[in-house]
């Protein structure tokens, strides 16, 4: 089949790569050098497995930015468009995948849309009306940073948002480009896969803030975070897993769906959700006032990334952190390998780590790494487990 994959972010190249494995497959990206990557057989996101998956496996894959002739030749269309959050309108800003959806059914309206980018609830069945079409669909992603193609390939569950034969058949080709057996497989409504999405990735972000919400109340009494959270895992109902503090979710899911999901219960009586969203900014309230509490004159932060091998730092919990700090007029310096330009909002990036060690006379790490540990006692972390 011609399959195009729009948006070569981490969701989008793991799909182009996982899909190429069978079928022709061709990135879209309004980056060039993000086509560029793709087409010297390169991985345009950071993710290892995907570096090495391109060199060791045949794939029929291309990347382009020019969009019309492979529009016109697709049999499917893969949509893995940014959708951040807009506090304006208190929604996801869906105008890449609309914009994408329309320009499909102009070109090309037998070409199926498979829409992987996450939506508000109802917005496929909204889309479809629309434009007039039923040949929009919403397949969920449920991809971790820097783990994107691994989680592709040996997907946890697949889940997508058609009952029909379009909806068959795109599970069918995600199950036949994975490399694991017995995948659960459920077929749904558009609304109740986008549901699906958005109620997963906040229960999620509330497993984050109650592990978070309890180191804050070891932290203020002086117990011992590590213990309790031990003794708590032990429960097979909660488990040992999830439950590294942290300086609250972050990232390119967590923050944007929760805040979606609330918006979505507009006209629903709720006290959790809202809640959730909230814990979030308290965290981040009380990491910051025991930061403060040690009279640093120069604080260093060490990596902006969420996650262990990704360069993303979107919405990382560190950044709310250091405008925290900032706005009690702490100097704040920031190492960051992921960033090539020297300055972060107003805060100096450098390169070399040991100028930050030199220089601050705090080091805020989200993570802890080797790197930092020959001065770990002027670290400050919740990292307890040495786990995302």
């Amino acid at each position: 089949m011609n399959i195009v994959v729009v948006g070569l972010g981490y969701v989008g190249t793991a799909n182009a790569i996982a899909l190429a494995q069978d079928h022709h497959v061709v990135g879209l990206d309004i980056d060039p050098e993000r086509v560029e990557a793709i087409n010297a057989g390169r991985s345009p996101v950071e993710d290892d497995y995907a570096d090495r998956f391109m060199i060791e496996h045949p794939l029929d894959l291309c990347g382009t930015t020019n969009a019309e002739p492979v529009l016109r030749a697709a049999d499917i269309v893969v949509v893995a468009t940014p959708t951040d959050y807009d506090p304006g309108t208190n929604r996801f800003d869906t105008a890449s995948v609309e914009a994408v959806a329309t320009r499909v059914v102009a070109l090309n309206p037998n070409a199926l849309v498979v829409v992987r980018s996450t939506v508000p609830v109802g917005y496929v069945r909204e889309l479809r009306s629309k434009l007039a079409t039923d040949r929009i669909i919403f397949v969920p992603e449920f991809l971790r940073e820097g783990r994107a193609l691994r989680d592709t390939l040996e997907p946890s569950r697949i889940i997508v948002g058609d009952t029909g034969e379009a909806g068959r058949l795109f599970a069918n080709l995600l199950t036949q480009a994975a490399r694991k057996a017995d995948i659960p497989i459920l077929l749904t409504e558009a609304t109740e896969a986008e549901a699906i999405k958005l109620f997963a990735n906040t229960f999620l972000a509330m497993r984050v803030a109650y592990f978070n919400e309890l180191d804050s109340y070891a932290m203020s009494h002086g117990l011992d975070t590590r213990q309790i959270i031990e003794g708590v895992g032990l429960d097979p109902r909660i488990g040992s897993h999830y439950n590294n503090p942290s300086f609250g979710f972050g990232g390119y899911c967590l923050p944007k769906d929760t805040k979606q999901l609330l918006a979505n219960y507009s006209d629903v009586p709720q006290n959790l959700i809202g809640a959730i969203v909230d814990a979030n900014r308290t965290r981040k309230d009380l990491i910051a006032e025991a930061i403060i509490a040690r009279q640093p004159k120069c604080v260093g932060i060490y990596r902006l990334i969420m996650k262990q091998g990704s360069d993303n730092v979107r919405q990382s919990a560190v950044q709310g952190i250091m405008k925290r700090l900032k706005a009690k007029g702490i100097r704040v310096m920031v190492y960051e390998p992921a960033l090539s330009s020297r300055d972060f909002f107003g805060s100096e990036v450098v390169g070399d780590l040991e100028q930050l060690k030199t220089e601050c006379d705090l080091i805020v790490a989200n993570r802890l790494s080797p790197e930092i540990m020959d001065l770990r006692e002027k670290v400050f972390t919740r990292d307890l487990f040495g786990s995302d």
